[in-house]
């Protein structure tokens, strides 16, 4: 006898993705039909909420990164060495990692935009802040700012963009998540330091941080439309109003995705295939309605409120905010989360070996690179990056869809993890040749493909992890992001304080081979 998808729900990570024929994708989150129902969206309505978020993923990202490449400028100015710049960046990881948990009980309770904008208007104080910035205090403080306000791109994106995108489609848009973070992570340090090395000088680099910030802000305050939608409320209490909604049941599509409103091909199948409403069910609690009757379409104005509540929201929500940060804690009990968080993180570990090797020994002989030079070594990291999204994206989800047809149609999470074997082999052979060669002097071509390699890496474990971790715990999607941001964030911020004083004791070459090995 075959399971229903009920049993396969109570899984996590397991899902069956294919009706009898293995023809049509069951489309999972269940579709409702609500006009407020994100996945109801056109595709350029869609579209245009991914690329505010994904601008503004990259933008923190750039933000985030460019502060080294004002430490020569800042060096010759103020005095401030290299030493500081490092206490820095662990100021920013921390920023990072621990303001999230605090901006994703906010975008749970009170709206995904919320989130944003807080996260935008911190980070306008830290570019204000770094642009003035005089003293060793001020250098470090600004960091602790900035860093905040990537911890929304690091926690509601992914939410974000799981609300607009079915889960057969996550590991393309995670994958274009990830690119980027890394288009931001690599060609921030690589602009900024054209910009110190200007004529424009050093303090222009967070200045124009600090107009993109004002702009952004004014832009998704009337251009970035909330996304929260209890979708599991809705349809327990208005699918026996709605012909052909089910609680536990999915529409499907042949080729595409269907909107509401369109009638599948499996209309006229045996209504006994079908998922239908338990009839014997309580009743459940009338759906509070705080926006509005959520059968009605939002005006334009509703659709971009500062605040909307959660449907749960009692009062103002004081306590539920301390309780959802308390229980956050939970979701370091997950394996999938620290197996996420610790191959996110050592992207974060590597990339402050490699950035630290460059600035220590590309600058002398036998390279005697410029700023400009070392500012374009960020290239073929994002070459690489690139293609490890491709491969770790769009591929990934194919692999999964044919994973699944081969069994039974039942898709497992694991399936996501074949695709990280490629990256055991590349991402350390990267880290070899570019740390071996540069402590050997090698011609440059060969240290770039290093690079090149380690590029590749950050953009197939990144998405790997994530698309892993999303398909194991879809229904704590925010909670598992912020368990990952802090454990990413807290490995970036130890191999900061640590990866000089490292490489000095055991020199590049040894340095590497030791972190290849873990």
């Amino acid at each position: 006898m075959s399971a229903s998808n009920d049993e396969f729900e109570e899984i996590p990570g397991t899902e069956k993705i294919f009706e009898a024929g293995h023809t049509e994708i069951l489309l999972f989150p269940h579709p409702t039909d609500s006009p407020n129902d994100p996945l109801n969206w056109g595709w350029q309505r869609r579209y245009w909420h991914a690329l505010l978020v994904l601008f503004y993923t990259g933008f923190t990202a750039a933000t985030a990164n460019n502060a080294g490449s004002t430490a020569d400028p800042v060096l010759d100015e103020l005095g401030i060495g290299y030493d500081i710049y490092n206490d820095a960046a662990g100021v920013l990881f921390a920023g990072i990692g621990y303001f999230a948990p605090f901006v994703a009980a906010l975008a749970t309770l009170y709206g995904r935009r919320v989130g944003y904008l807080v996260s935008m208007v911190l980070g306008l104080i830290g570019s204000i802040w770094f642009a003035k910035v005089m003293t060793i205090g001020d250098t470090i403080g600004n960091q602790l700012f900035v860093g905040m306000s990537e911890s929304g791109a690091e926690t509601i994106v992914q939410l974000s963009l799981i609300d607009i995108f079915y889960s057969h489609r996550i590991g393309t848009a995670l994958a274009i998540y990830i690119l980027a973070t890394s288009v931001g992570t690599y060609l921030g340090p690589l602009v900024g330091g054209y910009i110190a090395g200007g004529p424009l000088g050093w303090r222009w680099v967070p200045w124009l941080g600090v107009i993109f910030y004002a702009v952004s802000i004014v832009v998704f305050y009337f251009g970035l439309e909330e996304t929260y939608f209890d979708r599991e409320r809705y349809l327990q209490y208005y699918a026996k109003d709605t012909p052909g909604v089910a609680v536990k049941g999915a529409k499907t599509v042949e080729g595409g995705e269907k909107g509401a409103g369109e009638k599948s091909s499996t209309d006229n199948e045996d209504p006994e295939k079908k998922m239908t409403i338990d009839e014997t069910t309580a009743p459940p609690e009338p759906l509070i309605q705080k926006g509005g009757d959520p059968r009605v379409k939002k005006t334009y104005w509703e659709s971009i409120a500062l605040i909307t509540p959660a449907s749960n929201l009692k009062g103002w929500g004081g306590k539920q905010y301390l309780q959802r940060l308390i229980q956050g804690f939970r979701v370091f009990a997950f394996p999938a989360v620290i197996f996420s968080g610790l191959q996110w993180g050592a992207q974060d570990a590597w990339l402050t070996f490699y950035l630290t090797t460059e600035d220590g020994l590309w600058y002398d002989e036998p390279y005697n690179y410029s700023n400009y030079g070392v500012a374009l070594m960020n290239v073929p990291c994002l070459i690489g990056a690139i293609i490890g999204c491709m491969y770790a994206g769009p591929l990934s989800d194919w692999f999964v869809i044919w994973m699944a047809k081969r069994n039974n149609g039942v898709k497992e999470a694991e399936y996501r993890l074949y695709l990280a074997l490629a990256n055991l082999i590349i991402s350390p052979a990267g880290l070899l040749i570019f740390g071996i060669g540069s402590a050997r002097g090698w011609y440059w071509p060969r240290p770039y493909v290093g690079l090149g390699f380690i590029g590749f890496g950050w953009g197939c474990a990144g998405d790997v992890a994530m698309a892993y971790l999303v398909d194991c715990y879809p229904d704590m999607v925010i909670e598992g992001m912020v368990g990952v941001a802090v454990i990413n964030n807290t490995l970036g911020m130890i191999f900061t304080f640590a990866c000089s004083d490292f490489i000095d004791a055991a020199g590049t070459e040894n340095s590497y081979i030791i972190i290849v090995v873990l």
